[in-house]
């Protein structure tokens, strides 16, 4: 998973199209939100595909958190509203968020 982040860092931080957005309003409660519950199902899928606890909840985080960039890739687009580091923030506390819960609630 270290391996995966370090280079992500490197690509989003070239983004030159960025959004000017404050830490909070509707549209960050909507980004927590999203990412905790797309955490949760994603862990719960790759549970019942028969994955452990630990790796379900990690495929469930990261399936967020991927989803999340991609939103934000979007946004980037010249057409955008602009990549927003303080959405993605949001939404990688959310996916956080969602795998703990997850994970507590099937300890």
């Amino acid at each position: 998973m270290k391996r995966l982040i370090l280079p992500a860092v490197f690509l989003l931080a070239g983004c030159s199209h960025t959004a000017n957005d404050r830490w909070s309003g509707q549209d960050k409660a909507q980004h927590f939100i999203a990412s905790a519950i797309l955490t949760a199902a994603g862990s719960e899928v790759a549970q019942r595909q028969g994955s452990s606890s630990v790796r379900s909840a990690n495929i469930g985080f990261l399936f967020s958190v991927s989803l999340g960039a991609t939103k934000e890739l979007w946004d980037s687009r010249p057409a955008g509203t602009g990549w927003s580091w303080k959405d993605f923030v949001w939404d990688v506390a959310g996916a956080a968020t969602g795998y703990t819960v997850w994970r507590l609630a099937n300890e």
